[in-house]
């Protein structure tokens, strides 16, 4: 029974060793106990999501709107060139399906570019706030200036 007590106890040792080795300026290998980390960074940057909503707004939703248009107007000549038809009926009936999507996508676009910005603002701001909560009220360290 002791045997079997000296194993388990330099097993349990061992492996609370390997825990007390961990840094926390690092994280710990893949398979290791963690759940291997990122490479620091996020997948994309303040300045890249404010891009990405830019091209929203400047080319995304007026060249939608642009292709809509142009789609309307040439629906609109083919249901009077069918007039009197069930073919005018049917290309009334997609356009006006056409328009409800292309509504559902312009909101969608527009929420994609307020969601784009506002977290590249939230990020910034959650950092200074992180930074500041660092830094007491007030109390200069004496560290500061070493």
């Amino acid at each position: 029974m002791s045997g079997e007590f000296a194993q388990e106890w330099g097993s349990e040792s061992a492996r609370a060793a390997d825990q007390a080795a961990m840094r926390l300026n690092g994280v710990p290998a893949a398979g290791a106990g963690g759940g291997g980390g990122g490479g620091g960074t996020f997948a994309s940057t303040p300045a890249q999501k404010r891009s990405a909503a830019n091209t929203i707004e400047t080319e995304l939703e007026p060249n939608t709107k642009k292709a809509t248009e142009h789609a309307d107007e040439s629906t609109g000549t083919a249901v009077k060139g069918f007039d009197g038809w069930d073919a005018a009926l049917g290309l009334k009936k997609v356009a006006d399906t056409w328009d409800q999507q292309v509504k559902v996508l312009i909101g969608r676009l527009g929420s994609e570019k307020g969601s784009l910005r506002g977290a590249a603002g939230l990020f910034v701001r959650n950092d200074l706030g992180t930074g500041d909560g660092f830094r007491p009220l007030g109390i200069q360290s004496k560290l500061n200036g070493l």
